[in-house]
């Protein structure tokens, strides 16, 4: 099932729009992607998170 409220990722406001009302950036879904054991990204995900971690 496919959520049509969206969240703003400037403001956090939530929206019905493709835009924000508020201030006019885009919006996109509130929800974290499903969870999948067959995760094709997430060696990639974890990389990425140890080199933010280590620039910190």
């Amino acid at each position: 099932m496919r959520s049509i409220l969206k969240k703003c990722t400037a403001c956090g406001r939530y929206s019905l729009k493709d835009v924000c009302p508020n201030c006019g950036r885009a919006t996109g879904s509130p929800m974290p992607p499903r969870y999948s054991p067959e995760d094709r990204y997430g060696a990639y995900r974890r990389k990425l998170k140890r080199v933010h971690e280590l620039e910190r």
